[in-house]
């Protein structure tokens, strides 16, 4: 019977004294509470001691600590922080492709440089003509985009142009009134209106859009000129004007008097 009391008497010491340690510790755990429950229930006050108490300001355990950061983003991670650093590795769906894309404003590729030199069909030179027109008057075949100054014995000097676009070109018969070397450029209100950008007056030179010399037409608003666009020659692109390469309107210019016959087809 004694020892049977004396048994129970120390279980219960036992009990109460890890009680105790346990409520000492309780400020520092949070696994069970603390205190009797904790010991009942765990067998040990310090088993989870320490484990949970990182992000609330205690210290979180080195290995807790360290699997954290490897499974995260390394050294440059922020503790309790999951988003990746600026300047982190490129994310998983930033292709490849975009970094070979050009650079804004760097040289054109390949296909553009070609595409933006003049076309050599539309090169000067002297051809079989098989129309009626008299020598000495200009054709424009406006859908062909040749103009055709008409030579004695069925022959004629053919240039290459650039003529107005959808909505803008015409035909008719027109007599040149007048001949300008380097000539201004006065945007007419017509234009002025579909472009405000425009400057109102632009005297002439190699940056003017008139190029080296124009021929007027008549008492119209139409030019035969040169252009300091040479590579839309061959093209749909004026306002209604039968743009040439610089050289070629130098060339036509000096071959025709003021009052020739223009007929645009």
């Amino acid at each position: 019977m004694r020892a049977s009391w004396c048994v129970g008497a120390a279980l219960v010491a036992s009990v109460w004294s890890g009680a105790a340690q346990a409520q000492a510790r309780y400020s520092e755990d949070e696994g069970y509470g603390g205190g009797l429950i904790e010991y009942l229930f765990t067998g040990d006050v310090g088993a989870r001691g320490g484990s949970r108490g990182g992000s609330y300001g205690g210290a979180r355990s080195a290995s807790a600590r360290s699997g954290y950061q490897a499974a995260a983003y390394g050294s440059a991670m922020r503790s309790g922080d999951p988003i990746e650093p600026y300047g982190g590795a490129a994310p998983a769906y930033a292709s490849p492709a975009y970094a070979a894309l050009p650079v804004q404003g760097g040289p054109p590729p390949e296909a553009d440089r070609i595409a933006r030199a003049p076309d050599p069909r539309y090169a000067r030179q002297e051809v079989a003509f098989p129309g009626h027109q008299r020598p000495g008057t200009i054709v424009i075949d406006t859908p062909s985009k040749f103009l055709y100054l008409v030579q004695p014995g069925g022959r004629a000097m053919r240039y290459g142009i650039g003529v107005g676009r959808p909505g803008f070109a015409w035909s008719g018969l027109k007599t040149i009134s007048r001949k300008a070397e380097w000539p201004d450029w006065t945007p007419p209100a017509e234009m002025l209106a579909r472009r405000p950008d425009l400057p109102r007056h632009m005297e002439g030179g190699p940056g003017n859009p008139l190029g080296a010399r124009a021929l007027y037409l008549g008492s119209s608003l139409y030019r035969i000129h040169g252009t300091n666009e040479p590579h839309t020659i061959g093209q749909n692109v004026s306002s209604g004007c039968i743009r040439m390469m610089n050289d070629d309107v130098v060339d036509l210019y000096e071959r025709v008097p003021v009052g020739t016959r223009v007929e645009v087809m």
